[in-house]
């Protein structure tokens, strides 16, 4: 037989031979003289392929029968042949090297131990066995993190669960200030993210961290960790490094749903970012009228709330919105008051209107800052009364009753009889609720 010829990537038969496990083939080729010891491009010799692809009957011919333990050595990423099992989780094959004294914590040439690739890569039955003989659970790679940070981040919760009960650190920051609590919001494992908060993971960041949990799930765009933080409570007015809250990166980014779980959830409306700027006019600027008209509405129920002007029960969670009215119940109403907007309302009079209904300066200048050409101020004026519609109903007054007398007492005399003779009796029995 004639000496095996290297292929691609500098294998060679007999590195295939290891790949397969095919024993009888590997005896074949190294009694015709095949290199027992050759390497491919990446220093990979036969025992790395054995241990890679758990052909144990392999290692065992190599190690046992052939006494070749000179082939346990790095391969060019600095994993030896116990590394590269436990990479790929196989069990049998890291029994067998233990059995045969190659047990390591040695690390490859990125700091990472058998453990460690082993979480990484979501190895249960494999972190079982390397933790009957590991003695350092929270070992660092080069970049600062354990095995358990590793395991979290790539979503294997049951290695998480392993690596906690071995005692590996659930707080432990990597060197990029990240932690296993940040490293499953990031990248959406929700039900890590649970477990995390279950083993009472600490919420509230370090001075070095620029972004609280919080703020990574709305950067992240994550709703349903963002509300299983918000349920832990999690701190729902935590300043990042920029002094802003997670409604201040929610109303940036336009992201409707975070807001108005956020708003419901009582945030403060008042606090500014570094640059002097609440949530309302970051949402403002960035041009995201629905998010606007939100906070406003926020604004005032709560002021409402806090003035003590509400009647009845409160509302529930389920009942309160902040989002746009699209319910069938209030449909003849907002048309009322778009006519009211659009045909009636000269270029000023919403402003005095909104100042009558006790709209601050600050929510009058959100309004107009979306500014879609000179009749404009038609979308303000609507905007605006949907907003005054919103916290009436909040109130459980009657709006129909409510936008008569109103418009009377701000000087539109001519206004409230026109509402009067348009307004239908249907409209005026109907009872309104917020959809």
């Amino acid at each position: 037989m004639q000496q095996p010829t290297t292929t691609a990537h500098g294998l060679t038969v007999i590195h295939l031979a290891a790949w397969t496990g095919n024993l009888d083939i590997m005896r074949k080729l190294v009694k015709a003289g095949a290199d027992q010891k050759a390497k491919n491009e990446e220093e990979m010799n036969a025992l790395h392929f054995a241990a890679q692809n758990n052909s144990v009957k392999i290692t065992d011919y190599f190690l046992q029968d052939l006494h070749l333990t000179d082939l346990n050595k790095p391969d060019g990423n600095g994993r030896k042949p116990f590394l590269l099992a436990a990479e790929r989780g196989h069990a049998d094959m890291i029994n067998n090297l233990i059995a045969l004294n190659l047990f390591t914590t040695e690390k490859d040439k990125e700091g990472n131990t058998a453990l460690h690739l082993a979480a990484k890569n979501g190895h249960s039955e494999a972190v079982v066995i390397l933790l009957k003989h590991w003695d350092e659970v929270n070992d660092f790679n080069q970049n600062g993190e354990t095995p358990f940070y590793l395991s979290v981040e790539r979503g294997n919760e049951k290695c998480a669960e392993l690596l906690l009960e071995a005692g590996s650190n659930i707080d432990v920051l990597t060197h990029n200030n990240s932690n296993a609590l940040q490293a499953a919001i990031q990248n959406g494992h929700q039900s890590l993210v649970t477990f995390l908060i279950d083993k009472n993971i600490d919420l509230v960041p370090k001075p070095e961290q620029k972004n609280s949990p919080l703020h990574l799930a709305v950067i992240s765009n994550h709703l349903l960790i963002m509300k299983k933080l918000l349920e832990a409570n999690h701190d729902i007015n935590f300043l990042n490094h920029r002094h802003e809250t997670p409604l201040h990166l929610a109303a940036d980014v336009g992201n409707v749903e975070m807001v108005e779980v956020l708003l419901k959830a009582g945030c403060d409306l008042k606090i500014t970012d570094r640059h002097g700027r609440t949530a309302l006019a970051v949402a403002s600027r960035s041009n995201y009228a629905l998010i606007v008209d939100m906070i406003i509405k926020a604004e005032r129920h709560y002021a409402m709330e806090q003035a003590h002007l509400g009647h009845g029960d409160s509302w529930s969670d389920s009942d309160l919105s902040f989002k746009q009215d699209h319910s069938t119940r209030t449909k003849q109403l907002r048309s009322s008051l778009w006519n009211l907007a659009y045909n009636h309302l000269k270029r000023q009079e919403w402003k005095i209107l909104a100042l009558f209904w006790k709209f601050t300066d600050e929510q009058i200048k959100a309004i107009e800052e979306q500014w879609t050409g000179k009749k404009s101020y038609k979308e303000h004026g609507h905007r605006m009364l949907l907003i005054w519609l919103h916290g009436t109903l909040l109130a459980h007054q009657n709006p129909v009753k409510h936008i008569f007398k109103d418009l009377v007492e701000a000087g539109f005399q001519h206004l409230a009889e026109k509402i009067r003779t348009e307004s239908s009796t249907d409209m005026e029995s109907r009872k309104c609720e917020i959809s």
